[in-house]
């Protein structure tokens, strides 16, 4: 059975509902593993890597910053990724909002707040500034990424297009409802793992 690595956004969890539609349509077809990440980046790069040497997934699907994570392991790790709603400025999102902050879906280990402060946005800053230094032109063809018409947060299709050449739009915001996910995530994975 194929597997999925699915990377949620910054303020969701391995729980949230993008996560919970994906597993729920695939059911049967492939395994979808679907992780609470870690808050600082450099610790998340390090927690998927050694999650995808220890899984062996056949296609990451990120949203947000799960996306900007899944584009800079894809060519490092050959494996294609859909990217949902990239987000390759976390630095700029995250200095607008300094402060205490919830999780908006449950975590595992049941801490549900956190913050954001000036340390979290430089380790940001620093990681987007190496993000598409992996890129491969013979890879360009398998990474794919899905832009919301709606969403208000994050508008990198442009910057995307430089480095990849598969982009595609459906109608709705920034973090995608269940519905969404099932109407046009899940036909583009499917795509991917049949490649």
């Amino acid at each position: 059975m194929k597997k999925i690595l699915f990377l949620h956004g910054f303020y969701a969890s391995g729980q949230c509902v993008p996560a919970m539609a994906l597993r729920e349509a695939f059911e049967g077809k492939a395994e979808v593993v679907t992780p609470d990440l870690p808050m600082h980046p450099h610790e998340a790069m390090e927690f998927i890597s050694d999650l995808i040497d220890s899984e062996k997934p056949d296609l990451l699907v990120g949203n947000s910053c799960g996306a900007f994570y899944a584009q800079m392991m894809a060519p490092v790790k050959f494996i294609p990724a859909l990217l949902g709603n990239p987000h390759f400025r976390m630095s700029e999102f995250l200095n607008k909002r300094i402060g205490q902050h919830e999780y908006k879906s449950p975590r595992k280990d049941g801490k549900q707040s956190f913050v954001i402060d000036e340390e979290l946005v430089k380790e940001f800053a620093a990681l987007e500034a190496t993000q598409f230094d992996n890129c491969n032109p013979q890879f360009k063809d398998q990474v794919w990424a899905l832009f919301g018409e709606q969403d208000s947060l994050a508008h990198f299709e442009p910057l995307f297009l430089k480095y990849y050449s598969h982009s595609f739009h459906f109608p709705g915001g920034h973090t995608p409802t269940a519905q969404e996910v099932r109407t046009w995530y899940v036909p583009l994975a499917e795509k991917l793992l049949i490649q």
